[in-house]
């Protein structure tokens, strides 16, 4: 294995692991529904917009690694 096609290689598993833990991370999709059904007395209104800025950064961290995954698979299919 050449030295490039080790680099790549372990760039791509910390991507994998990265994207891993950025999915778990989110909330569901359902959340959002079932606290507009139930209620929601643990916070107010910053505490939704917050978690909805947080809810965004890590949709589009998913996005960009998730791209970069995929990216580096075909590099080193061509390797």
């Amino acid at each position: 294995m050449t030295a490039l096609k080790l680099i790549i290689t372990i760039i791509q598993l910390l991507c994998g692991i990265f994207l891993i833990a950025i999915v778990l991370l989110q909330s569901g999709k359902s959340a959002g529904l079932s606290g507009a059904i139930g209620g929601n007395s643990a916070g107010g209104f910053s505490a939704k917009a917050q978690s909805k800025t947080l809810d965004a950064k890590l949709a589009k961290y998913t996005k960009w690694v998730a791209l970069a995954f995929v990216l580096l698979t075909f590099v080193l299919d061509l390797i």
